[in-house]
């Protein structure tokens, strides 16, 4: 672990980044929603797609919202009391999120997850596929947990490990987590006086869990063990992540020119090999798709993406998202990755054009069946 004063090139050089912030800035410790600090994160969210950096919110603070608005002083126990609130109060989080963003010139997206949608493969991947196009529009996808139809998430979820699985999901850069708290500490400085803040440390370290405590807050779910638990999950997609005080001027902006801000933790695989490395892994395989020599040029010496009109034949029964093997006419797996496309479409679109796809299909999806960033060659 250790403290730094020059810039992070993990910070500088961070294109897609996720932030997410607690119920208690939000809401100003559950006093209702602080339009002028949400205000002041769009305006840096604003600069930052202005830089062309891609950018996510995820944001508590819809069920605080909601108990505001119906007179409740402390947070009820009874699911559908949570739901209810959960329902009052995402109506006010998103608009003024919207408005926030349309005075700055940005459009702005409600997104509403759950656990369920990331672990689903076809949803998680409709999911990444709407964020994605969103972010390259140029739109900030505002994104909470749909806490009106899911009474886990509510009793046991927390938006940090939101921000960390959205972090995976989008393949991010960075995962920023806004909170009421300087970053993480050597030991509770409430407690301990000589209790320091860790500048910079390695994702996923062992020692970080043994610094963190509980909640802090009676408004939010979350404390710093949290925070430091997804920083390692989305340390697995290779992001980095950086815990900061949300109230620090302009942190987000800073951050992004390379400033030492809170906690840095450092993600220590790459983010295409940790993705491409998960391909690798896979012990079985739900199908195939035979190629022909064609295709092996492109894809095994060109580095190109598998299209399925070099495709000949369709092995196996498999759902979007699945990892399949590439083989030639000989059957020898020449590549594996992640499908396009289930193994019945396949089958239809087997040595066809792309411009046929949507009389083939009847809509009109990816043009490649397996795309080259999700492809990984065979050894």
């Amino acid at each position: 672990m250790t403290t730094t004063t020059t810039l992070s090139p993990v910070l500088v050089n961070a294109r897609r980044i996720v932030v997410k912030v607690g119920s208690s800035l939000v809401t100003d410790e559950g006093r209702g929603l602080d339009a002028e600090a949400i205000g002041l994160w769009c305006s840096q969210l604003a600069q930052l797609v202005q830089d062309g950096r891609e950018v996510i919110m995820v944001s508590s603070g819809a069920i605080a919202e909601g108990m505001k608005r119906l007179g409740w002083a402390s947070r009820p126990k009874a699911i559908h009391e949570l739901q209810a609130a959960a329902a009052v109060g995402q109506m006010g989080l998103v608009q003024v999120y919207e408005s926030k963003l349309r005075e700055r010139g940005i459009g702005s997206a409600q997104v509403l997850l759950t656990h369920a949608d990331l672990a689903d493969r076809e949803r998680y991947l409709n999911a990444r596929s709407t964020l994605l196009t969103l972010i390259q529009l140029g739109v900030v996808p505002v994104i909470n947990e749909n806490d009106t139809v899911v009474n886990d998430e509510i009793k046991f979820g927390d938006n940090d490990t939101l921000g960390a699985l959205v972090a995976n999901l989008v393949e991010a850069d960075l995962l920023i987590i806004l909170t009421d708290q300087k970053g993480l500490f050597t030991a509770d400085p409430r407690k301990d006086p000589l209790a320091t803040l860790v500048q910079e440390a390695q994702a996923g370290d062992p020692a970080l869990e043994a610094m963190a405590g509980g909640a802090g807050s009676s408004i939010g779910r979350g404390g710093m063990l949290t925070k430091i638990l997804a920083a390692k999950r989305a340390a697995g997609s290779g992001a980095s992540t950086v815990i900061a005080w949300g109230r620090e001027p302009d942190a987000l902006v800073r951050l992004s020119r390379g400033e030492a801000i809170g906690t840095l933790l450092v993600a220590q695989t790459a983010k295409n090999q940790a993705r491409k490395q998960w391909i690798a892994d896979h012990l079985q395989m739900r199908g195939s798709v035979m190629v022909d020599a064609g295709a092996v040029v492109k894809v095994r010496d060109d580095g190109k993406s598998l299209l399925p009109i070099g495709m000949t034949a369709v092995q196996g029964e498999f759902s979007r998202g699945d990892v399949i093997a590439v083989r030639d006419d000989t059957g020898l797996e020449i590549a594996r990755g992640l499908a396009n496309y289930t193994s019945a479409e396949a089958r239809l679109i087997c040595g066809k054009s792309s411009a046929e796809f949507e009389r083939l299909l009847g809509y009109t999806g990816e043009p490649e069946m397996v795309h080259r960033t999700n492809l990984v060659l065979s050894r």
